[in-house]
C-alpha cells in the first residue's frame, strides 16, 4: 500500500487555496478581457492556460486571492501588455508592501469601530478614511450586501493612492482633560444651605 507523504491541508488551508484559485481564475478572465489578442496568443490551448494557471498558483501562494486581484487590477490599469508572472509578483509585493488589510477585513474593522472613530487604534488610515467617506451611520444600518460594495469603492480608490505614495493621515483628536474640582470655601457653602433652608420655611 503506498503512503501518502504529503500533510492534508486542514480546513484553514484548503478555504486559503479556494480563495487563491477563484482569485487566478478571476485574474485570467480579466486578462482575457482586457488583452484579448495576446491572450489567445500567448494560451493557444485550453490545456496551455491550464498549465499556466498552475504555476501561478504555485509562485503566488503566499498572497491572499484579495491581493492578487489588486495587483491584477493594478496590472491592467497600468500596462498595454499582457503580464509575466514576475511582473505579478513585483505588483503582489508592492500590494503587500503599503500596509493595508484587505477589503473585506477593512470593511469589518470599520463597522465594528467605536466612537470617537478618529481615536480608534485603526490598522490603516485609510480604512478610517473609507469609513468615514461612506458615513458611520450608513455602514452599521445597512446590510453588509449593500453596505459593503460603497466602502470597496472607496477604500479601493484610497488604497491606490497608498500605493502611489500619498500619505495619509488620521485627525488630530484633542484630549479631553479632567476638569479640576475646587471645594466651595466656607462661606460659601453656608449662603447656599441659608438659601435652602429659607425654601424649606
Amino acid at each position: 500500500m503506498k503512503k501518502n507523504l504529503t500533510t492534508e491541508a486542514g480546513p484553514t488551508e484548503r478555504r486559503a487555496q479556494d480563495a487563491q484559485v477563484d482569485a487566478l481564475n478571476q485574474v485570467f478572465a480579466l486578462f482575457k478581457r482586457n488583452y484579448h489578442n495576446q491572450f489567445f496568443k500567448a494560451f493557444a490551448s485550453e490545456s496551455d492556460l491550464i498549465a499556466v494557471k498552475r504555476l501561478w498558483l504555485d509562485a503566488l501562494s503566499q498572497y491572499s486571492g484579495e491581493v492578487i486581484c489588486e495587483a491584477a487590477m493594478a496590472v491592467v490599469k497600468t500596462s498595454e501588455f499582457l503580464p509575466t508572472l514576475k511582473t505579478m509578483l513585483d505588483q503582489c509585493e508592492r500590494v503587500s508592501e503599503a500596509g493595508l488589510p484587505d477589503v473585506h477585513s477593512a470593511y469589518t474593522e470599520a463597522c465594528c469601530a467605536a466612537s470617537p472613530k478618529a481615536a480608534q487604534a485603526w490598522s490603516h488610515p485609510a480604512v478610517y478614511h473609507a469609513g468615514r467617506e461612506c458615513g458611520w451611520h450608513f455602514l452599521q444600518s445597512n446590510p453588509e450586501q449593500v453596505a459593503f460594495p460603497v466602502f470597496r469603492n472607496h477604500y479601493q480608490r484610497l488604497a491606490e493612492q497608498v500605493r502611489a505614495g500619498e500619505v495619509l493621515n488620521l485627525p488630530d483628536t484633542p484630549r479631553i482633560e479632567a476638569q479640576k474640582h475646587t471645594p466651595a470655601s466656607r462661606e460659601t457653602s453656608e449662603k447656599y444651605l441659608d438659601s435652602l433652608k429659607s425654601l424649606l420655611d
